[in-house]
């Protein structure tokens, strides 16, 4: 009988280190001084006038490069000073910049500006440095910055062209407009859930049309919705989640987006770490135990708290490992969310068949082979092996069968299934923790696979896939698989 356990919160993950901390400098209005007239300066000058600062430059030569930019600013306004920088430049600055090719030089400089209080950056020698300058992905007022801590720019600029390539440019649009309807939303008279309620549309509509410009009328309509939703907008809300068989970049981008909107999440033992991550920092985090044969939560617990945080106006997201409509007990829960008038949704998942077959190269249909895929549990609701599962369909050799929570009933199922009609010599495969860095398989035939995964005592969760499209899996798992038993 499993061990009955209670919800129990989980305390976040602390903070990993930081090589360093980023930290975005409102330099509007405000002085920036920067020795030296390089090239390697100018591009800093023009990343300062940018941002809006009054930059100052010192040099007693300016390149081309920092000349031309003084003549065409893209911002804040630039001052060439054709002489070296001195002690009594730096006081009020807010950032100084140095291009310096000697140590004593950077040393000097630096020493100043520490001595007037002002942050300093020298020019590609970190050891003078009070910050520095990352890659940049620029969709102002949507900016992002990539720090290697110095060690490597070159690889910092290929995540740049990486995030360049994901992020629209039309979200800049967006995120500027974000800006200015701020001050209006306040003047809509909505409360703080209506309000969070129409950023959440925005976000939305921005990510579904991020080339298309924002007018006044998706304000209007934005408005229009969440004032249409009267109370219901005050009332919490349960969604439950898919978080696929543990590879994270296997979440839905709608997975990704309840998780970070999230008030409370609760999620069982088999969601990965990796998925959990994903998670809304501020969100609340829940241990409500579901492992076979372990200490577990009773679903009726589980049931009532989910009600009662969603009646305290709490979006509430109940994430489960693969796909929550299968061997999930997604109707037990979407029943109780109805019974207690909270809205419910379900975003699915990826299923560990479906993870497991794709690492492993198994097409799990097969014109030749398989006409028909099945997912059967090897787990009844007292412990044992189902007694109502269809053995003329287990025995069919055009059948893929899936196999769900299979360890303690295995030896069972196959034996029952060949005394059906089942081929003993149909290839079978057991996989634990598919997707996963530690993902490890065992192959045999469906006779020999019970004991060979008993002796292999591979951790959970576990699944077995039975039928002669597995056959395909046995070059594969050494090519692909990260573990083979």
């Amino acid at each position: 009988m499993n061990e009955h356990r209670t919800p129990s919160e989980a305390k976040p993950a602390r903070m990993g280190a930081l090589a360093r901390l980023p930290v975005f400098l409102a330099l509007e209005g405000k002085r920036a001084v920067v020795s030296g007239g390089t090239p390697a300066a100018a591009w800093k000058v023009e990343l300062l006038s940018a941002a809006g600062a009054q930059v100052s430059v010192y040099a007693s030569e300016m390149s081309d490069d920092m000349r031309q930019l003084a003549a065409d600013v893209s911002r804040g306004a630039i001052n060439l000073h054709e002489r070296s920088w001195r002690a009594e430049d730096l006081p009020g600055a807010a950032v100084a910049i140095g291009a310096f090719e000697d140590d004593e030089g950077a040393a000097a400089f630096a020493a100043a500006a520490r001595a007037a209080g002002v942050p300093v950056n020298v020019i590609d020698k970190p050891a003078f440095c009070d910050f520095s300058f990352g890659a940049i992905v620029n969709r102002s007022p949507l900016v992002i910055g990539i720090s290697t801590d110095g060690a490597a720019p070159v690889f910092a600029q290929a995540i740049r062209a990486k995030l360049e390539a994901l992020l629209p440019k039309g979200f800049a649009d967006w995120a500027a407009v974000a800006a200015r309807w701020r001050g209006a939303l306040k003047l809509a008279g909505l409360s703080f859930a209506a309000r969070r309620k129409f950023w959440q549309l925005f976000t939305a509509h921005a990510v579904a049309n991020p080339d298309r410009a924002p007018v006044q009328a998706d304000f209007d309509s934005f408005v229009a919705e969440v004032k249409g939703l009267g109370a219901a907008v005050e009332s919490g809300s349960v969604t439950l989640v898919g978080a696929g068989p543990g590879d994270p970049e296997l979440l839905t981008l709608r997975a990704v987006r309840a998780l970070q909107s999230a008030d409370v999440i609760l999620f069982d033992d088999l969601v990965s770490r990796e998925v959990m991550d994903f998670a809304r920092r501020e969100a609340r985090k829940m241990l409500v135990g579901k492992t076979g044969f372990g200490p577990s939560c009773t679903q009726e617990d589980i049931n009532s708290l989910m009600v009662s945080l969603a009646k305290q106006g709490k979006r509430v997201v109940r994430l489960k490992g693969g796909d929550p409509l299968i061997f999930g007990r997604a109707a037990e829960e979407i029943a109780a969310c109805e019974a207690a008038n909270i809205p419910v949704d379900v975003v699915p998942g990826i299923t560990s068949v479906q993870g497991a077959a794709a690492l492993l190269g198994i097409a799990l249909t097969d014109r030749r082979k398989a006409r028909r895929l099945q997912y059967v549990t090897g787990h009844a609701k007292r412990g044992g092996l189902p007694a109502d599962l269809d053995w003329k369909s287990l025995a069919d050799p055009a059948t893929t069968t899936a196999v769900f929570m299979p360890t303690r009933t295995l030896a069972a199922l196959a034996e029952k299934a060949i005394a059906e009609g089942l081929d003993p010599n149909t290839p079978a495969i057991a996989v634990s923790r598919a997707t996963r860095p530690d993902q490890a398989v065992v192959t045999a035939s469906i006779a020999e696979l019970p004991e060979q995964l008993a002796q292999a005592g591979l951790p959970g969760p576990v699944l077995v896939m039975i039928g002669n499209t597995v056959s395909s899996a046995s070059g594969a798992v050494s090519r692909r698989s990260t573990g083979t038993a």
